[in-house]
């Protein structure tokens, strides 16, 4: 990852969670790197990992999590295995606003893909992956143009 960032000239920093007593203190240095870096937004795909309330304190609302599922169905770890397992007819993935527990917080975009008769988790993955490669740019957009709403709405005017 540290090789791919180097190749585009992004600025890498790798924080071991192996190397942390707690979850909050590898959240809390989480929250100091960012910051130090001048991050405002973070986009969580491919986290796998739980936050803890240190790091939604530092980003609020400024946390957005794409997850391979119609949220709420099939929340957590192996959405697509778990669509498959249940036999319905449309998975899809969704992008939301982070909050402490797993895949709960307010939707913020969804696509849709059919369950085809012969998809296996591989096939099926790959097809929900295009749709987030999709709906993630688009729910970045609209979060930040809701941010910015917010925020006019709510300073003094002059």
């Amino acid at each position: 990852m540290a090789a791919r960032a180097q190749r585009w000239g992004i600025p890498a920093v790798l924080l071991n969670h192996r190397n942390y007593h707690s979850r909050e203190a590898f959240d809390f240095d989480i929250a100091q790197t960012l910051r130090q870096s001048g991050v405002e937004w973070v986009i969580m795909a491919g986290w796998m990992r739980r936050v803890t309330q240190v790091l939604i304190d530092h980003f609020g609302d400024q946390m957005l999590n794409i997850h391979p599922s119609l949220l709420p169905s099939f929340p957590g770890l192996h959405a697509i295995e778990q669509a498959l397992a249940a036999g319905v007819k449309i998975t899809g993935c969704t992008v939301h606003i982070v909050r402490l527990k797993v895949d709960s917080g307010p939707i913020l975009i969804q696509a849709a893909v059919p369950i085809l008769p012969d998809d296996t988790a591989e096939s099926l993955h790959q097809r929900v992956q295009v749709q987030e490669h999709e709906i993630l740019p688009r729910a970045i957009d609209l979060a930040v143009r809701r941010q910015a709403q917010l925020t006019a709405e709510n300073s003094p005017r002059s």
